[in-house]
Formats: C-alpha cells, sequence, structure tokens
C-alpha cells in the first residue's frame, strides 16, 4: 500500500520514472554538503550489496531476490540460480559479497538462512556469476546448530588483505549459544575463500571448540568492515535494550555476551551485572539506548574529503546514518546524518565513484546516493 501510495504522489506530480534519479535539497554536516539522491524505491527488503567492475550493483532482497541496478535503473528480472532460503522474520537472503579476484573468477559469496532437519541456519554458499544467473553454487559453511525460531542469523561476509573470509553469524535468540565454542553461534568465523579453515585460526586443534571460529561472545553482529589502513577487522552489532557495540576483532577474543553487556532484555529484566569482565574484550563504542547497527563501511573516497577514514553504519532504530570518527583504533567522535529521511538503512558502501550508497529495508525499500553539494 505504502509504495502504491508513493507511485501514485510520484505521477500526479509529475516526476519522472521510479528507476531515474531525484535529487533533494542540500543538507550540510560537521565536514561536508551532501545531497541525498533516489536512485529506485523498486526493492523488497533490500539487505546488502556488492559493485560490479562494470559499475552495475548487486543487491540482494530478503524474500530470496538478487536484484542487479545498471545504467540507473533497478533490472526487472532477478538473477537466476540463488539458492532457496528461508525467508521468515529475520530469516532470509543477507549479504552479497565479491571474491577479491572477482574480474578474474567470476566468483561470489552469498549469506542467507536456511532450512532443514533441526530448524534453520546461517548459510553461506559460493557461486559464479555467468551472464544473467548464477552457477556452480555451493553451499561452503553452516553456523550449526540449526534451531527453530526467526531471530538472530546476523550475516555480514568481508575479505581481509590475506583473501581470508570472514562470516559473522547470530546466536538465533538463543544467548547461551554465543559462549560455547562447540556452537557456531554468535560468532565471526574465519575461512578460507573455499570454505576450509585456516591452519593458524585461534581455536584449531583445541578439544571442544569449532576450528571456524575467530572471535565468540557475539549476539546479532550485522556489520563487518576491514579497516583501510590497519588492515584488522571492525564489527557492529545489535544488542538487547541497549548494549549495541562497535568491536575491533582480536583473534580468540571473547567479546562477553551475554556475560557482559551494557543492554537489559526488552522486557526490562536485568541480563547481567557486568559491563565488563576479565579476560573479555571491551567494545569500542557502545549505544545506549539502542541505534540498531546495519552495515558497516570505511569511507576511503575524495568526493568528501572531511569524511575520509570515518566508519558509517545505518541506524535502524534512528532512522538515521551514523558518521563514526576513529583515531586508528579509538574512538573519537559521531555525527547523524540523514535523519528521520530514510528509514531503516540496512547497508551502507562505498561505490567505484567515490560516492556513499545505502539501501532501506521496507516493502517499498529503496537505493539511495549521498553525493557531493
Amino acid at each position: 500500500m505504502r509504495r502504491r501510495r508513493f507511485l501514485a504522489a510520484a505521477a500526479a506530480a509529475g516526476l519522472a520514472k521510479p528507476a531515474l534519479a531525484r535529487a533533494q535539497d542540500v543538507t550540510r554536516s560537521t565536514k561536508a554538503a551532501y545531497r541525498l539522491t533516489t536512485l529506485s524505491r523498486d526493492l523488497e527488503q533490500p539487505w546488502g550489496m556488492a559493485f560490479l567492475p562494470d559499475g552495475r550493483i548487486l543487491i540482494t532482497e530478503r524474500p530470496g531476490r538478487l536484484r542487479v541496478f545498471a545504467d540507473g535503473r533497478l533490472q526487472r528480472a532477478p538473477v537466476g540460480g540463488v539458492p532457496k532460503v528461508y525467508a521468515r522474520g529475520q530469516g532470509g537472503l543477507l549479504d552479497v559479497c565479491l571474491h577479491p579476484a572477482f574480474a578474474q573468477n567470476r566468483l561470489l559469496y552469498l549469506s542467507y538462512s536456511a532450512e532443514g532437519s533441526g530448524g534453520a541456519a546461517t548459510v553461506v554458499a559460493r557461486a559464479e556469476l555467468a551472464g544473467d544467473g548464477l552457477r556452480n553454487v555451493t553451499p561452503i559453511f553452516e553456523a550449526l546448530p540449526r534451531a527453530s525460531g526467526n531471530l538472530h542469523f546476523g550475516s555480514r561476509i568481508a575479505f581481509d588483505r590475506a583473501g581470508l573470509m570472514y562470516v559473522t553469524a547470530g546466536e538465533r535468540y538463543q544467548m547461551r549459544r554465543a559462549q560455547d565454542l562447540g556452537d557456531l553461534g554468535g560468532k565471526v568465523i574465519r575461512l578460507r575463500d573455499d570454505g576450509s579453515v585456516p591452519p593458524d585460526n585461534p581455536f584449531v586443534g583445541r578439544a571442544g571448540a569449532r576450528p571456524e571460529i575467530f572471535t565468540w561472545g557475539h549476539r546479532n553482529p550485522q556489520g563487518l568492515a576491514m579497516h583501510p589502513v590497519t588492515g584488522r577487522m571492525w564489527l557492529a552489532e545489535h544488542g538487547p535494550r541497549g548494549g549495541d557495540e562497535l568491536n575491533l576483532l582480536v583473534a580468540g577474543a571473547n567479546y562477553g555476551w551475554p556475560l557482559a553487556t551494557h543492554g537489559i532484555d526488552y522486557s526490562g529484566a536485568k541480563i547481567s551485572d557486568h559491563k565488563s569482565l576479565p579476560g573479555m574484550e571491551d567494545p569500542v563504542r557502545v549505544w545506549v539506548p539502542s541505534i540498531s547497527p546495519s552495515g558497516l563501511c570505511f569511507y576511503t573516497g575524495d568526493r568528501f574529503p572531511g569524511w575520509k577514514g570515518s566508519a558509517f553504519t545505518g541506524a535502524l532504530s534512528n532512522e538515521a546514518l551514523f558518521r563514526i570518527e576513529l583515531d586508528r583504533e579509538r574512538y573519537r567522535g559521531e555525527e547523524r546524518l540523514l535523519v528521520g529521511r530514510l528509514p531503516y538503512i540496512r547497508d551502507v558502501r562505498q561505490g567505484p565513484d567515490g560516492l556513499l550508497y545505502v539501501v532501506t529495508h521496507a516493502d517499498d525499500g529503496g537505493l539511495f546516493r549521498l553525493e557531493p553539494a
């Protein structure tokens, strides 16, 4: 209904087709002036983005479609060959990530929730993009054990400079799973590009621990990015009622959930008496009340010189885009952009043109671009 009202209003106002860019008024932040441009309003619950070398944008839709934005418009036909997803609650088709050598091998990765014996789990599949479809689609990771329920799947994918792949997996709203090293829920996973385990992973050879695990004690991480200078991985994750976190990942570290948290249960009940515990890694930044961070990228372009080096994350419950200033590994400050203008920013990415792109998670979700004014 909301989408029909939007299209009707656009037609009445004599606007161009929805696929064509529409720029809005200039907004000034502390270090840049920008315009928000609408590229498409024809997406259903978009979740993740990846930029192809030829300028096209791949966009996942949670119900299970992979869409292509090319030549200024959203292509009608989705990419074929996407695996069947468990599209319930927070589950469905989630992130998309290109292989570091995509230009040569045409490989990409999809994270999604899939159903099997015992329930659903977060899965990562590798596939080859060929023409308008995927081929040789092969699941290479599953966050076992499977569980019932529709919450806390994660899930983001990112590569480091060594070509190793990191995957975030939520604890499926079963908090104790995050502290179980024999369980892949509530963890950040590190793998080779074929899904095999690197021999230097921190828990390789440890009895009772899954060798895929890189860090543990996470709740529902939905932002993951490599710092462009240090090469270290950063993580944004949802806390409960309060206690959202920005974390710098340390191999083998325990990030505390649910034994240490700044949040409380949705009912108002206390989860833990501890905000910090010996032997556990503290967050670099905590948000109380929650902002619900989703998506994470570091800006390295020249189109917004004042934003260079900043981290960006969508804030679902704040209806804003957060720009975070870091001094390598220290939090310095932040500002909120697009406040109240875009509901439910699910992902933010820097394009090859040096501009910032965001998608909004709604039935009439959209693709938007921030441009210098």
